[in-house]
């Protein structure tokens, strides 16, 4: 399966509004709807359905890398 190069789409960079779009979207396009990333990526305006899913994927694994406990917390309190 070819695809396009994903800055054609800007897929590498998101702004901030985008984001924000995208978490809103998840909440109202839920695992069981029909359609679900054709309807996230056009409540996020610019990202394509396979662009807002592969963003939803990497969310996932930054999420399972963090509550296994490899990311240290950068507000720990250091002894002093």
């Amino acid at each position: 399966m070819a695809s396009t190069s994903m800055s054609s789409h800007g897929s590498g960079s998101w702004t901030a509004k985008q984001n924000k779009d995208f978490e809103r979207a998840l909440s109202v396009y839920d695992k069981d709807t029909s359609d679900r990333w054709y309807n996230v990526a056009k409540a996020v305006g610019g990202k394509t359905a396979d662009e807002v899913k592969r963003h939803y994927e990497l969310l996932m694994a930054d999420v399972e890398y963090i509550e296994s406990g490899q990311v240290p917390f950068p507000y720990r309190a250091s002894a002093n």
